[in-house]
């Protein structure tokens, strides 16, 4: 039988990030606090500037908090080293982000294999391919990056992130770079390769479509958690 703490898969207490700015100290998060639990999807929401960004990046173990904890599958990252962090986030932890970050050398199959090949992982090919097919780039898996549109390129991403059947995966305005109609197609396949994967969604986005079929919305002003709620009408209209 599982606990309701055996299903908490990320758990965020007092986070507090700040920066130095010439004399004066900028705070960009002050206190935040949350649970994620296993399988759970959560939009962060938010004006430009209020944190989101930097939540994620705390999160996933990219940067250290000035104060606050941070724990990750059971993990304080606290007391982990940098090569201990990037361990754990090859083990637990998928990426989506805004700029698709591919690797211009590398084919798209060749990008989507990366996380497996760091683990070793004999069936790396395999499941690229798989992958790839999944979102509908089987006949592109041999392209490079500079060949495949921004939708296409935001699919290599989400096939690369889901390789190593993460545990939970950050998407940072996933959809962002996108036009409309792309976006929805990102959008569609994201959540449904989410919910077959059963990995905890952490989505940054200022689109309050993609928050609304979210589990959870946590709205962030001035590096501050304001606002939480189980449906869009929660915070609707106050984050434009």
């Amino acid at each position: 039988m599982h606990t309701i703490e055996d299903q908490v898969i990320l758990r965020v207490d007092k986070l507090t990030k700040c920066y130095r700015s010439g004399a004066r100290m900028l705070t960009v998060l002050n206190a935040v606090s949350f649970e994620a639990r296993e399988k759970e999807s959560i939009a962060v929401v938010g004006p430009s500037g209020s944190g989101k960004t930097t939540l994620l990046g705390l999160c996933a173990g990219l940067d250290k908090p000035t104060s606050g904890s941070v724990v990750v599958g059971g993990t304080d990252l606290a007391g982990l080293t940098e090569n201990a962090r990037a361990a754990l986030r090859n083990e637990l932890v998928g990426f989506v982000f805004q700029t698709f970050k591919l690797i211009p050398t590398l084919t798209a199959l060749e990008n989507v294999m990366v996380p497996a090949e760091l683990r070793r992982d004999r069936k790396a090919r395999r499941k690229a391919v798989a992958l790839l097919e999944s979102v509908d780039l089987a006949d592109r898996q041999h392209h490079y990056p500079v060949q495949l549109s921004g939708g296409e390129q935001q699919r290599v991403g989400l096939a690369r992130a889901f390789i190593n059947r993460p545990r939970i995966l950050f998407a940072d305005e996933p959809t962002g770079n996108l036009d409309a109609d792309t976006s929805a197609t990102i959008e569609h396949l994201l959540l449904d390769l989410n919910r077959s994967a059963g990995t905890t969604l952490i989505i940054v986005t200022h689109n309050l479509e993609l928050a609304a079929r979210t589990d959870r919305i946590l709205e962030l002003r001035g590096g501050a958690l304001v606002q939480e709620g189980r449906t869009p009408a929660a915070i609707r209209g106050k984050t434009a």
